[in-house]
């Protein structure tokens, strides 16, 4: 294999959460870099990563394994680094001094934007926020929502800003039965971090209307927030078809995604939204806030609620079922999914990294 002088480093500090979205965001992108870098007889990427996940790519020896207290002094792995892809604004920049190396900053969201927080913890994400854009050479926004607001709330100083979708994370195969839950009716299936961003709490009126359940995925993010909605479901005497699974292994997900009738996600702030791209993989009906990004990667495929109101939420999800199954939408569903291939957003970074080096 040919090989050039340059060298990529895709810092996987944050793949010490297993569970999270950032870890499969590191994960398929740079195994999907590699595989295309590989093709063309190119210099891998490498990893810079916590020294659980050594092995997690599906390249040997393309991992560097960090060590804070060696790392800390001395940074010999940046002495052949052309390009530091860092991941996630409210991370770090390892180079964030030696102005040799160019940095490609990756903004997933500005959440603080849309979430309930005060005005001091906005000014300060924001400025975080700010320090790494300073920092960066190029910027790469996972939505065109994300880059509209990178655009009006920070300074990019002239500073090209990209907009690259994120892939669809691979789901297996649905084993025959979930080693977890496994419910006893039909479902909707809801993932992501179970906080109050997520407003999975507005779903639970909607097993006052069928004789289904509804199973929630995800980590336990604020225990306040699950326990809040366990009470209004028992207000609303529901609470046994209510299911807060917490994290869930990838063959049981994949199970939920099969299986289930319905995917929700009525979040109030997303960068992207991947759980949405895997469930349209399934062809599954697709129900979703109108909020930030979510129609951006929706499309005209899935269903939309225009308020949170429980009658509205009810009648959005009696009358898109009946959609879905009336005009066979599955196909198109599944057609949506497919425009996000983790193999086609590997050639679009391997275009920035390039225009960079």
């Amino acid at each position: 294999m040919a090989q050039s002088r340059n060298r990529i480093i895709l810092d996987c500090d944050l793949m010490r959460f297993p569970n999270s979205g950032l870890y499969h965001y590191c994960l398929n992108l740079g195994n999907s870099i590699n595989r295309y870098l590989k093709s063309k007889g190119d210099t891998l990427m490498f990893f810079y990563v916590p020294s659980s996940e050594a092995n997690a790519f599906e390249e040997c020896g393309t991992g560097i394994i960090e060590r804070k207290w060696h790392h800390s002094l001395f940074k010999p792995f940046l002495g052949k680094c052309t390009v530091w892809h860092a991941p996630f604004q409210s991370g770090r920049i390892i180079p964030m001094k030696n102005r040799k190396v160019k940095v490609l900053l990756t903004v997933h969201d500005l959440n603080c934007l849309y979430e309930d927080k005060s005005a001091k913890e906005r000014r300060l994400s924001l400025q975080h926020t700010q320090k790494l854009i300073d920092r960066a050479d190029a910027i790469v926004c996972i939505s065109n929502h994300c880059k509209k607001d990178v655009m009006e709330n920070t300074d990019t100083n002239g500073k090209p800003v990209y907009v690259i979708h994120n892939g669809t994370h691979h789901v297996g195969l649905a084993p025959e039965k979930p080693e977890g839950y496994c419910p006893q009716r039909q479902f909707v299936f809801a993932m992501g971090y179970v906080n109050r961003k997520k407003n999975f709490h507005t779903l639970v009126p909607l097993l006052q209307q069928e004789e289904i359940e509804l199973l929630i995925a995800g980590k336990l993010d604020e225990p306040d927030y699950v326990d809040s909605m366990v009470q209004e479901a028992m207000q609303m005497g529901v609470v046994e078809r209510l299911k807060i699974l917490g994290p869930v292994s990838e063959q049981d997900k994949a199970w939920y995604f099969k299986n289930c009738m319905a995917f929700a996600l009525p979040s109030l702030a997303e960068g992207f939204g991947a759980p949405v791209v895997e469930a349209m993989t399934f062809g599954k009906p697709i129900f979703l806030s109108g909020c930030t990004s979510l129609p951006e990667i929706g499309g005209d495929v899935s269903f939309y609620f225009e308020s949170f109101d429980a009658l509205h939420m009810q009648k959005v999800f009696k009358e898109g079922m009946m959609e879905y199954r009336k005009n066979g939408l599955s196909k198109k569903i599944i057609q949506q999914g497919r425009r996000f291939s983790w193999e086609e957003k590997a050639k679009e970074y391997y275009k920035v990294y390039q225009s960079l080096m």
